[in-house]
């Protein structure tokens, strides 16, 4: 397993996403300018959406579908959008909270001169919370997005840059099309979905990485350091499935 203690210029992760659940707020229409106020600085561009929910009705024996006249009211749920000009976004809805980010390099070191998306999660929850006053969590996820090059499509160069579970022992790559591999396990009572993917991106052969940490029910004060607990079971993978060659990669300038 690789140490990794540096910000990378060319890290393999493309987006970084982190989510909380939390029960169905019917005032947070109310509060939602107030929150706004206080991300401002951060986020200063925003917008409301309507996201479309497919709705599943019986078919009667006439063989037409049988809708409520109530269901066009109920079919939009109302996304509060805020972006920053550096590349992130934070969605908000009535029992959601999400961000996404393209921009982050790190998500706690200090070396490197990077912004820490850490600093961002921690400072959107404080304020979040001050305004919504919400005492637990239902759910808490982070999830990594990694594209990791091929740089020859055969399998001995392959297993110099990588410590893959694709079946490259029975399948030769350069041959493969597309191969995938998906578990989900427990890891110190949270869960983490791990998946690694052969892909073609922009025309290039990549090796997708998708890490997906995620646990319960949890109090909104100890949001973050769960968020940290994830962080480190996404990483310990991370570092068990990359080797040296992948680190000297990052380390090249764009």
């Amino acid at each position: 397993m690789v140490d990794i203690d540096e910000v990378f210029p060319n890290p393999t992760v493309k987006q970084v996403i982190f989510q909380i659940r939390y029960p169905n707020l019917f005032y947070i229409e109310n509060r939602i300018g107030e929150f706004q106020i206080k991300i401002m600085d951060k986020f200063p561009n925003s917008s409301l959406i309507h996201r479309k929910q497919i709705i599943f009705t019986d078919i009667g024996p006439d063989g037409k579908f049988d809708v409520p006249s109530d269901v066009e009211e109920e079919t939009g749920k109302k996304v509060w959008q805020f972006e920053s000009d550096k590349g992130f976004q934070l969605n908000i809805t009535s029992d959601s909270l999400d961000i996404t980010s393209a921009y982050h390099k790190t998500y706690n070191l200090d070396n490197g001169g990077s912004e820490k998306f850490r600093d961002f999660i921690e400072f959107v929850l404080e304020n979040f919370f001050s305004v919504m006053e919400i005492p637990i969590a239902t759910r808490i996820g982070l999830r990594y997005i990694d594209e990791c090059p091929l740089f020859s499509k055969d399998n001995e160069t392959f297993k110099e840059y990588y410590n893959s579970i694709l079946p490259i022992e029975r399948f030769d790559i350069a041959l493969a099309k597309e191969m995938d591999f998906k578990t989900l396990m427990e890891k110190d009572n949270c869960l983490l979905r791990y998946i690694e993917s052969l892909q073609r991106v922009n025309d290039e052969d990549k090796l997708i990485l998708d890490f997906d940490a995620f646990t319960g029910h949890t109090k909104s004060e100890q949001c973050l350091d769960v968020t940290d607990k994830l962080h480190e079971i996404i990483s310990e993978e991370y570092k068990k499935t990359i080797k040296k060659p992948v680190i000297e990669y990052m380390r090249q300038e764009n």
